[in-house]
């Protein structure tokens, strides 16, 4: 599995995408596959504003990993979220058959982020939000890249600044150099 992780506005959803595309790959997006569950607990709590419980999110990114066995890689985008969550995709492995093979951290400077995240044009989208959403982006992550490093997995800090197909570029430049594609 390939993992995506960086703030909202880095472009991880767009790399994912590109991946899949051109390699032929899956990529699961966890906010879209939340979006998409006919889970009514799921449904319930979203529509209430409340997050997901991690038993839930994991049974939803499990079952998207079991339809996916004849596909050669996975890319996930947007999970793991939470250490408990990253815990669990690890020690999982035996139940889906795949283990992480690099995470690529996008890294973009607040400027360029606020700047893409204006295009995208969403109200809820201002930079005291932006601002709180790079603290909880941390306060999440950190630790997550921690127990990563911890069990050995490959995590590469990417400029994700640029445009699309030059951040791309150094995507497949890290994946070529480990002989992921």
């Amino acid at each position: 599995m390939i993992l995506f992780f960086g703030p909202s506005g880095a472009g991880k959803s767009v790399q994912g995408q590109f991946l899949a595309a051109r390699q032929g790959w899956r990529w699961l997006s966890a906010g879209q596959l939340l979006r998409d569950t006919r889970d009514q607990e799921v449904l319930r709590s979203q529509h209430e504003g409340k997050l997901v419980t991690s038993d839930k999110v994991n049974q939803i990114i499990s079952d998207a990993l079991n339809r996916a066995t004849n596909i050669d890689q996975i890319i996930l985008d947007g999970f793991p979220r939470m250490l408990d969550q990253a815990k669990w995709l690890v020690d999982s492995r035996p139940m889906h058959g795949r283990s992480i093979g690099l995470v690529f951290v996008l890294e973009v400077p607040r400027d360029e982020l606020l700047r893409r995240l204006e295009l995208r044009g969403r109200i809820d989208d201002t930079p005291e939000a932006i601002d709180d959403r790079l603290r909880v982006y941390r306060q999440e992550m950190y630790p997550i890249l921690n127990y990563f490093t911890e069990q050995g997995v490959n995590i590469v800090h990417i400029d994700g600044a640029g445009t699309p197909g030059q951040v791309h570029d150094k995507v497949v430049a890290e994946l070529e150099a480990r002989k992921l594609v």
